[in-house]
C-alpha cells in the first residue's frame, strides 16, 4: 500500500522535493562512508547526529511520513501491536530509510577494517540500527502529538525542541567546549547512537551484548509506539476552549459588529487565536526558546556577547513560523473574502506585532543593557525585524500560500497541519532570507554611522510594514477566489504552467534551487559577513572564513549572491513557462 501510494503520488512538485532530498541524503550518507574510511573515531559522533535527525527532522517538517496514518485503520480492529509491526515495516519504505541504510554502511566498512567476524556482525548492527532510528522517530512524534493536546505540554515542547535545534545551530561552541584535541567526548560512544560502532569494535562479548541491548530497545520502542497508537486513535481532539455563540461576547452581552472597525474585530479574532490555538503557541514558544537559546550557547565558553541579538533572532524566527499565517484558517477563508473590502490584512498585522512586539523588545532592551551592547545595531534590526516580518508575513501567506488542513479536520497530530511539508519548509526559509534582506539596510547604516542606523530601521519597517501589507491585501481583494480554490482542492486554478506541471528538469532544477539556496546564502554569505565585521574570530565550518585574508570578502559577496541567483533562478523557471502560450 504505501509503495502503491508513493509511486501515484510523486508528480510535479513533489517528485522535485523528494529528488532534492533524496540527493541531499546521498550525499550526507557518502560523507559518512568517508567518515568512517578516513577517521572511524568520529563514526560515533555522525551516528548521533542521524539519531538527532531522525528525532527532530520529523517535528520540524510538519510530523513525518504520514503516508499511511493510524486512523486509517481504526475501524479494522487490529490489535495495537499488530498495526505498529504493520506501520513499522512501511516504515522502511522511502528515501530517508534508503539514505540511513547506506549512511550505516560505515560500520560494514568498520567491521572489514576489524576482520571477518566484525563485518558479519555489522550486517545485523546497521537493520537495527535503522530499525531504531525510525522508531525513535515514530515515539518521538507520537509523544509531541500527544503532548501538544494541552497548553502547558504546548509551551514544554517548543521550549524543548528549540532548545535542541539551537544547540545543533551552535555546534561549534559545544565542539570547543567539550572537545578535546577534536577528540569525540567519551559519553557519545555509550549512547545507542553508538552500539552498532562498538559491536563491531569489540570482542564477541561485547558484540552480543551490544546487539542485545539494541535489540531490546527496539522491542520497547515498538511496544511504546503501540501504546501511543491506541491513545491517538482513541482520543477526543481538541484544539482550544469551547465555541461561544456567534454575535455575543464569553459574558453573553451582544455585541454590535457595526459599530466596531473591521481591523479591530479582525485584531480581536487574532489575538484569540494566538492564545487558544495549541499550534500557534507551540510556534511562538519556539521561537522565543530558539532566540535566546542561540544567542546563550555561547556562555558555555565565557562569552555573553551574543545575548543582545536575542530579540531579533526571535523576530526572525516568528517570521518564519508564520509565514503561512492564511493556511490556518482552511477553508473557512470563504467568510473574510465574503466581507466588502474586508481590512483582515491589517488586523493581522496588529495581531502580529501585538503578540510578537513586547516580549521582543522587553528581551533586546534587558539583554543588551546586561553585556552593554551596541545599543545602535540592536534596535536597528529589531524595529526593521518587526516591520519587515509585519509586511511579509501576509504577502508570503497570500502570494506563496501551501494548503493546510481544515482546523476541526486535523488528524491526531497536531503537527500536521498540511499536507506539503516540503513547501511549507521551503516557505519557512525563504521568510527568514526576505527577513534578513529588509533589516539589511539599517544593520549597514548602524555599522557605518552608529544611531542613524536605528532611523534607517524605524523608516524601512514602516516602509515594509504598510507597503508590503497594501500588496497583501490587494491580492487577497483579487485573487481571493484563487486562493479558496487552492485551500479546497491543493491545486491552483490556471491552465498555465506552473510547478505543479513543469517538465521534470525543471521540477529538480526548481526544487534545488529553494531546497539549497539558503545555503550560500545565509550560513555561507551572511552569517560569515557578520562574523568578520563583529570580529570575533570564530570560523565554524564557514567556507570565506578559512580562506587568505584578501579572498575572504570576495568568498563572502560570491556566496551571497550565488544564493540570491538560485532563489531568483526558482521564481524564473515557473514565470518564463507561465508566459508561454
Amino acid at each position: 500500500m504505501k509503495t502503491a501510494v508513493l509511486r501515484h503520488s510523486l508528480t510535479g512538485r513533489r517528485a522535485g522535493i523528494v529528488a532534492t532530498g533524496g540527493l541531499l541524503g546521498i550525499a550526507l550518507a557518502g560523507g559518512t562512508i568517508v567518515l568512517a574510511l578516513s577517521a572511524p573515531a568520529l563514526l560515533p559522533a555522525a551516528y548521533a547526529v542521524w539519531m538527532l535527525g531522525w528525532m527532530l527532522g520529523p517535528v520540524f517538517a510538519g510530523g513525518g511520513d504520514e503516508t499511511l496514518r493510524p486512523e486509517y485503520f481504526a475501524l479494522l480492529g487490529l490489535a495495537p501491536r499488530r498495526l505498529a509491526r504493520a506501520l513499522l515495516a512501511s516504515a522502511f519504505v522511502g528515501v530517508a530509510p534508503a539514505a540511513s541504510l547506506l549512511a550505516l554502511g560505515g560500520l560494514l566498512v568498520e567491521g572489514v577494517r576489524h576482520g571477518a567476524g566484525a563485518a558479519v556482525v555489522a550486517v545485523p548492527a546497521m537493520v537495527l540500527h535503522l530499525a531504531m532510528f525510525v522508531l525513535l522517530s515514530k515515539v518521538a512524534v507520537a509523544v509531541l502529538a500527544i503532548v501538544l493536546r494541552s497548553r502547558l505540554g504546548a509551551v514544554l515542547a517548543g521550549v524543548i525542541n528549540a532548545t535542541i535545534l539551537a544547540a545543533l545551530g551552535q555546534g561549534w561552541v559545544f565542539a570547543v567546549a567539550f572537545g578535546v584535541n577534536g577528540a569525540v567526548p567519551q559519553f557519545v560512544r555509550y549512547l545507542p547512537s553508538g552500539w552498532g560502532v562498538l559491536a563491531v569494535q569489540g570482542d564477541w562479548r561485547r558484540a552480543v551484548m551490544a546487539l542485545a541491548a539494541m535489540a531490546l530497545l527496539v522491542a520497547l520502542l515498538l511496544a511504546a509506539w503501540a501504546a501511543l497508537l491506541t491513545r491517538r486513535t482513541s482520543a477526543n481532539r481538541t484544539n482550544g476552549r469551547a465555541p461561544t455563540p456567534t454575535g455575543r461576547r464569553e459574558g453573553g452581552q451582544p455585541k454590535d459588529r457595526q459599530a466596531v472597525p473591521q481591523s479591530r474585530v479582525v485584531l480581536g479574532k487574532e489575538l484569540r487565536t494566538w492564545s487558544r490555538d495549541l499550534l500557534r503557541t507551540h510556534q511562538l514558544t519556539f521561537a522565543l526558546a530558539y532566540g535566546l537559546a542561540f544567542a546563550a550557547a555561547p556562555l558555555i565558553l565565557g562569552w555573553p556577547g551574543m545575548l543582545c541579538w536575542a530579540g531579533p533572532i526571535f523576530v526572525a524566527m516568528a517570521a518564519g513560523m508564520s509565514a503561512n499565517l492564511y493556511s490556518g484558517d482552511g477553508t473557512a477563508l470563504w467568510l473574510t473574502l465574503m466581507i466588502p473590502d474586508a481590512k483582515d490584512v491589517r488586523g493581522r498585522q496588529l495581531a502580529w506585532l501585538a503578540t510578537v512586539g513586547p516580549p521582543a523588545t522587553a528581551l533586546t532592551v534587558t539583554l543588551t543593557a546586561l553585556v552593554d551592547g551596541p545599543w545602535p545595531m540592536v534596535l536597528a534590526l529589531l524595529v526593521a525585524l518587526l516591520g519587515g516580518g509585519a509586511g511579509l508575513v501576509p504577502l508570503m501567506s497570500v502570494y506563496a500560500l501551501v494548503p493546510g488542513t481544515d482546523p476541526h479536520r486535523r488528524p491526531g497530530n497536531p503537527l500536521r497541519s498540511t499536507d506539503d511539508d516540503g513547501s511549507a519548509s521551503g516557505l519557512v526559509y525563504a521568510m527568514l532570507a526576505l527577513c534578513a534582506l529588509t533589516a539589511a539596510p539599517a544593520a549597514l547604516v548602524a555599522w557605518l554611522y552608529g544611531w542613524p542606523g536605528v532611523a534607517v530601521g524605524l523608516l524601512t519597517g514602516l516602509s515594509c510594514a504598510w507597503g508590503l501589507g497594501h500588496l497583501a491585501q490587494r491580492r487577497l481583494s483579487t485573487h481571493g477566489p484563487e486562493l479558496l480554490h487552492l485551500m479546497r482542492t491543493g491545486r491552483p486554478p490556471t491552465t498555465a504552467k506552473t510547478p505543479q506541471n513543469l517538465p521534470r528538469r525543471e521540477q529538480i532544477i526548481t526544487a534545488i534551487c529553494w531546497g539549497f539556496g539558503a545555503i550560500p546564502l545565509i550560513p555561507q554569505g551572511i552569517v560569515p559577513g557578520i562574523l568578520k565585521v563583529a570580529g570575533t574570530g570564530s570560523r565554524g565550518w564557514f567556507l570565506a572564513l578559512y580562506l587568505p585574508e584578501w579572498l575572504q570578502w570576495p568568498t563572502i559577496v560570491c556566496m551571497t549572491l550565488l544564493g540570491l541567483t538560485m532563489y531568483g533562478l526558482g521564481l524564473w523557471i515557473p514565470r518564463r513557462h507561465r508566459r508561454q502560450p
